[in-house]
C-alpha cells in the first residue's frame, strides 16, 4: 500500500477539511479485503515483534491522536491482537496528576518511553500540551510556569522542544510513529448517539466529550498547525481516515508493518564459542537417563 495518501509532507501547511477525506477507503470497497490484509499484518507484525525484541537495539513508539469516538482503544486493541504482552505498554495520558503539574510537560510521557526491544504505545500524548491546551489556554494557568512568552509564541517554543525531543529519540534507536485517526464531525455524532442507546455502551459516553464538539473548529486549526510544524522527516504525521474503523485499522497496521521491516531487524547471531556451549548442552540432555 503506497502512505502517501496519509502521511503529512515536512513543513507543508495542510487543511484537514480539504486534503484528507475521512471517509476514504483506497480500492478497498469490500470489508472482507480489509480484513484479510489486516489478518495477514497482524501475524507479520508479531513475528517483527518478535525479532525487536530479541535484538534489543530498537524500540517502536506509537502515537495515537485523535478527536473522541475516533477508535483509539479499538484500533490498538485489533492491531496488536497478536503482540506478546511481554513486549508492550500502553499509556493513556489523561489530565495532569499534582505530581505531574509539578514536572515540565515531557516528564509523565519521558518516563513512559518503551524499552529497546519493546513497543510503547500512547493513547494521547505530549501533543495534548499543543491541543487541548491551545484550545482552552486556561489550562496553562495551572501549570505553574514561571513565566509565558511574548506575544504568545508558547505553541511555537512546544513545538521545537516537542521536534528536539523526537529527534533525539529517533536517534537513540526509539522509532517514532504518529497517528492522526480523521473521523469527520457527522461520524462523531453518530458514535456518540450508539453510545447513548447502546446500555453496554453507556460507560464509553462523557458529557464532556460533547461540550468540546462547540471546540471543533478550534481543534481543526490547533491540529493543522501540529501537523504544520511537527511533521518531519524522522517523525511524520500519518493521517488516517477514521469514518470506516475496518479501512483505519488496516492502514494503522500496514504502516506498522512496513516500519519494522524498513528497520532491517535480525536475530542476534550466536559466537563459535557459545555454538560449542550449546552443543555440550545438547550432548549433556541427551545423555540424560
Amino acid at each position: 500500500m503506497n502512505h502517501d495518501a496519509f502521511i503529512v509532507p515536512p513543513g507543508s501547511k495542510i487543511s484537514l477539511q480539504k486534503n484528507y477525506d475521512p471517509a476514504y477507503i483506497a480500492n478497498y470497497h469490500e470489508k472482507t479485503d480489509a480484513a484479510i490484509k489486516l489478518q495477514s499484518d497482524i501475524e507479520q507484525l508479531a513475528k517483527y515483534q518478535d525479532i525487536l525484541y530479541a535484538q534489543n537495539s530498537y524500540a517502536l513508539l506509537i502515537i495515537f491522536q485523535a478527536m473522541d469516538a475516533a477508535g483509539k482503544d479499538s484500533t490498538i486493541k485489533h492491531v496488536m491482537s497478536g503482540i506478546n504482552p511481554q513486549g508492550c505498554q500502553v499509556f493513556s495520558f489523561k489530565a495532569p496528576s499534582t505530581e505531574e503539574l509539578d514536572h515540565d510537560y515531557l516528564w509523565r510521557t519521558m518516563k513512559a518511553l518503551p524499552e529497546r526491544g519493546r513497543i510503547g504505545i500512547f493513547n494521547r500524548s505530549y501533543y495534548e500540551e499543543v491541543l487541548i491546551v491551545r484550545v482552552h489556554p486556561e489550562i496553562l494557568q495551572k501549570q505553574q510556569l514561571p513565566y509565558l512568552p511574548k506575544e504568545n509564541k508558547i505553541w511555537q517554543q512546544r513545538f521545537e522542544e516537542i521536534n528536539n525531543f523526537e529527534k533525539y529519540l529517533v536517534d537513540n534507536g526509539i522509532i517514532v510513529l504518529k497517528f492522526f485517526l480523521n473521523i469527520s464531525k457527522s461520524e462523531q455524532k453518530k458514535r456518540f448517539l450508539a453510545r447513548i442507546e447502546a446500555p453496554e455502551k453507556n460507560w464509553k459516553f462523557s458529557a464532556h466529550d460533547v461540550r468540546e464538539r462547540a471546540f471543533w473548529a478550534d481543534y481543526m486549526v490547533a491540529y493543522e498547525d501540529v501537523f504544520h510544524h511537527t511533521s518531519t522527516a524522522y517523525a511524520p504525521w500519518y493521517i488516517i481516515p477514521a469514518d470506516r474503523k475496518w479501512f483505519m485499522r488496516m492502514v494503522v497496521a500496514d504502516i506498522i508493518c512496513s516500519k519494522l521491516k524498513s528497520l532491517n531487524l535480525q536475530y542476534p547471531t550466536v559466537s563459535e564459542e557459545d555454538k560449542q556451549q550449546l552443543l555440550q548442552a545438547k550432548y549433556g540432555l541427551e545423555q540424560e537417563d
